[in-house]
């Protein structure tokens, strides 16, 4: 088969469309329609129309009046009509795959439930803070902040209105599925006929392709496509349909040095490994399906048994006993006689506990998974063997080496959508709690009472509305302000040894029970 380029940048990306059934998947690419098939997708103008036409039989036509009658044509594909790049590697088998593995399924909703799925927040912007404290009374103040707050109630609303079926939450949640299960996530945007952002919803990865040009998108849902326009682009015009104001897309993506069109998938560099264990759960389950192996094996001795019993011990054996256990065997024996004793005896072969193949490996599988998406056993609910202390590190290193960088990667164009709407406000999404709500609040009086933060700051933070005075400094008296010190400090001996000789506490793991201490 020929094969398409795909030019990214100065560089020719040559993908041959043969090698694309990656990790052996059957072939369920949407763009993959080819010759005249082409011409049955909805939603073409008649110019692209003439030109797939054109292009189909300038390409099977030979001398003369010469030309192909065959009945279907494999050369002009979906992505050549529509000016699209091929995928780096199966996006549909991709998402098929996050339903078949409990540690990938496991490990990506981890990460969703960390980076979006615990809601977000609106900060006020530092040009507006600075406003509110400039202002030249306490009761102008109170007038701005109450303007604030009552705008930021309504902006809330606002963004769940943008989408009747799905809240504003569970656009960015589908939207973060699918970054983590193929590496790339779609947010759609809908603008009314003013102009301004009326619709935010998502639209599945898998049906989603890049335009060469990258001055858009094409989606090909059965026989319907959409041209859909970068975000923020307005005056593109749609180079598929006629659509005179074709909505937007924020495409979010895992970035690869193989192809910086789309992202890929974390599980990409563990499809071994999830192929393993898939091998292995099948091989278990053909254990259990195709299994003839009795408990037990006859032996008998000085006897000779007829025919038809051994026709029905070996019928026994065949069809029976294969996929059904705990059946009985019944065998007809013939008496002794003074030449012959009939000697029997009945062998254990499977007496003991039964247990699963390839445990050790299924294990090692499921590590190499969670390596790859960096996801703590904690996360995934496997947390045998682990320390209080070396779940808490390892929370620790999931949150500032995996959800937060995210968190930043996502705020960033999220805050793009905010801008349109107004200048007061940031958005920001909410961080995993390290700490309980006892220790938190330890440490925001601990900020306030050191002049850190106003408690306004603090008030903000915990969701709670400012107050009257709080956008000033707290001053302590001086023996609370020496207590303050003392405490900051850890100046007392007592507190000293006391700290010693406290237990673990987080970041501070032992060795697990039974493995001894540890030394340096």
């Amino acid at each position: 088969m020929a094969a398409i380029e795909a030019f990214d940048d100065d560089r020719a990306l040559e993908v041959s469309l043969g090698s694309y059934d990656s990790f052996g998947a059957e072939n369920t690419d949407l763009f993959a329609v080819k010759g005249d098939s082409l011409r049955d997708i909805n939603g073409i103008n008649a110019n692209l129309k003439r030109k797939i036409g054109r292009e189909i039989s300038k390409a099977y036509t030979g001398m003369g009046d010469a030309k192909t009658k065959a009945t279907e044509v494999g050369y002009y594909s979906a992505y050549d009509a529509f000016g699209v790049v091929l995928p780096p590697y199966n996006l549909d088998y991709l998402a098929q795959v996050y339903e078949l593995n409990a540690a990938h399924y496991a490990a990506c909703n981890a990460k969703v439930s960390n980076i979006v799925g615990l809601g977000f927040s609106l900060i006020t912007t530092p040009e507006v803070t600075d406003k509110i404290n400039s202002a030249p009374s306490e009761e102008r103040k109170d007038f701005m902040r109450s303007k604030v707050a009552r705008a930021k109630t309504k902006f809330m609303s606002m963004l769940d209105q943008m989408n009747y079926e799905d809240t504003f939450l569970e656009v960015l949640q589908k939207a973060w599925i699918d970054y983590e299960a193929t590496g790339n996530g779609y947010i759609e945007i809908g603008r009314t006929a003013t102009g301004t952002i009326g619709y935010i919803g998502h639209i599945a990865s898998r049906t989603v392709r890049v335009r060469r040009l990258r001055d858009g998108y094409v989606q090909i849902v059965g026989s319907k496509s959409v041209f859909f326009r970068n975000f923020g682009d307005t005056t593109t015009k749609d180079p598929i349909g006629l659509d005179s104001s074709p909505n937007e897309i924020i495409h979010i993506k895992k970035y690869s040095p193989r192809n910086t069109y789309y992202g890929v998938s974390d599980i990409v560099p563990a499809m071994k490994a999830l192929a393993g264990d898939d091998f292995a759960q099948q091989f278990n389950l053909d254990y259990f399906e195709h299994k003839a192996a009795p408990r037990y094996v006859i032996v008998i001795k000085g006897a000779s048994l007829s025919q038809n019993a051994e026709k029905k011990i070996h019928e026994f054996f065949m069809s029976k006993l294969k996929g059904k256990h705990h059946r009985s065997l019944y065998i007809p024996l013939p008496a002794d006689t003074p030449d012959s004793k009939v000697d029997f005896k009945m062998e254990p072969v499977e007496g003991g506990v039964q247990d699963g193949s390839f445990d050790q490996y299924r294990q090692s599988n499921r590590n190499d998974i969670l390596m790859a998406h960096r996801v703590p056993l904690s996360k995934v609910g496997h947390a045998d063997g682990l320390s209080l202390g070396g779940a808490a590190d390892a929370d620790k290193g999931f949150k500032e080496q995996v959800t937060r960088p995210e968190q930043d990667k996502l705020e960033k164009r999220l805050n793009r959508i905010v801008a349109e709407f107004t200048d007061m406000f940031t958005m920001q999404l909410n961080e995993m709690s390290l700490t309980d709500e006892d220790k938190q609040s330890q440490i925001e009086e601990r900020l306030v009472r050191m002049k850190i933060k106003v408690p306004n700051e603090s008030r903000e933070k915990l969701g709670l509305p400012p107050m009257e005075g709080g956008d000033e400094t707290v001053d302590l008296k001086a023996k609370d302000a020496n207590e303050q010190v003392s405490q900051a400090m850890n100046a007392r001996t007592r507190d000293q040894n006391r700290s010693a000789q406290a237990t673990d506490g987080k970041g501070e793991a032992r060795s697990p029970k039974g493995q001894g201490r540890t030394t340096q």
